[in-house]
């Protein structure tokens, strides 16, 4: 079964926010702590970091929902970004990535 052209690009885009993550030193080596993943508000706010909640959470989900092909009818991503991102020129492409990324589900 071939993939379908939102799961292609889908796809595309989570390759594309791994790599930016990992240029411009977001992503972690280290695992998170067990208790981090007890989190208990949007984007795991109250346990861990935004770039480690895209890293561990978010990317992970990601791929699942283009291998099951079953997506969300929406995604903020890219909104969060701005907020958390404000000021950290290092980090314009990557909130360019997840905004385009958010649009797939417009």
């Amino acid at each position: 079964m071939h993939p379908t052209p939102l799961q292609q690009n889908v796809t595309r885009y989570a390759d594309a926010i791994e790599a930016e993550m990992r240029k411009i030193g977001f992503w972690q080596s280290e695992p998170l702590k067990p208790e981090q993943l007890d989190f208990t508000q949007a984007f795991a706010m109250d346990t861990m970091s935004y770039a480690q909640w895209l890293q561990f959470i978010f990317l992970p989900r990601v791929r699942e929902a283009v291998a099951a092909n079953q997506f969300p009818s929406g995604s903020s991503v890219g909104a969060q970004a701005v907020r958390e991102f404000d000021g950290a020129p290092d980090a314009d492409r990557l909130v360019t990535l997840l905004s385009e990324f958010d649009a797939l589900f417009d």
